[in-house]
């Protein structure tokens, strides 16, 4: 008797935690951390895509493009500050519906998560002090190259030096750069952009490449991927993420340059 108690008691945990794990979706079918919300992670120290404010809630680029995806959803955002090196994990792992963070496309990520179509295009460029007299990256050979921790630099770095210094974030790596550390920072243009006209006293040298920045969601949730990209094909058609570039840039990032 006792032996049968326990059996319908595992039936019945069952049941109920099958019917929790079906709850959190859209009406499409998408798998979703909690009901009626879209819960994106972003590291909140990528100026201006992500900045975090005295509040603790995160600002920029990212978290408006964020947002505008999920009312395109009809779902409510959430946003969640996480390092940006374990961005990915979490997305993985189910902890994030999604990553709104300026994530490169890359072979290596695509191995672990799926991704959207772009919402910006972008690049990396060699920053260094006025002084410097390095112009491009072949110059940067055996120097101490700083990036941040995760982003895909480090691997551009490791093709002319072994002497690489991560941080937790672009901007940190910059700051450091401009007090006398380092020979030169590699990082998104933008970022750099923006870290001279808020009254760093670097300067920028060779553009290095061009990159796809796109929503990373888990392998095991491809409807919740395509409710997404046909978010961002409105949010494009329609203007909104231009509006939104030109708020930030002042011209337009989310237009892909090899379509111009």
């Amino acid at each position: 008797m006792k032996n049968w108690k326990s059996l319908v008691l595992l039936v019945i945990s069952a049941l109920l935690l099958s019917a929790c794990g079906d709850k959190a979706t859209t009406e499409n079918g998408a798998k979703l951390v909690e009901e009626g919300k879209f819960v994106y992670a972003a590291s909140g120290e990528f100026k201006p895509f992500s900045v975090t404010n005295n509040d603790g809630t995160m600002s920029g680029f990212d978290i408006e493009v964020a947002e505008a995806v999920a009312k395109e959803m009809g779902l409510e955002p959430e946003q969640k500050k996480f390092k940006f090196a374990g961005i990915v994990e979490g997305v993985k792992s189910g902890r994030f519906d999604a990553a709104v963070a300026s994530h490169t496309i890359t072979d290596e990520r695509l191995k672990e998560v799926d991704f959207s179509t772009p919402y910006y295009y972008s690049g990396p460029q060699i920053f260094v002090r006025p002084d410097s007299s390095v112009e491009k990256l072949d110059d940067l050979e055996g120097m101490e190259i700083a990036v941040s921790k995760g982003s895909t630099y480090a691997e551009t770095a490791q093709g002319v030096t072994d002497n690489i210094q991560q941080y937790d974030s672009d901007v940190v790596a910059l700051e450091a750069l401009n007090k006398g550390k380092h020979d030169a920072v590699i990082t998104d243009f933008i970022t750099g952009k923006e870290a001279i006209a808020a009254g760093l006293n670097v300067e920028a040298r060779e553009l290095i490449g061009r990159s796809e920045q796109a929503i990373a969601v888990s392998k095991e949730n491809e409807k919740l991927l395509d409710e997404i990209n046909k978010a961002l094909e409105t949010l494009r058609e329609d203007g909104t993420l231009k509006k939104i570039s030109e708020k930030y840039f002042n011209t337009d990032i989310t237009s892909d340059p090899e379509e111009e």
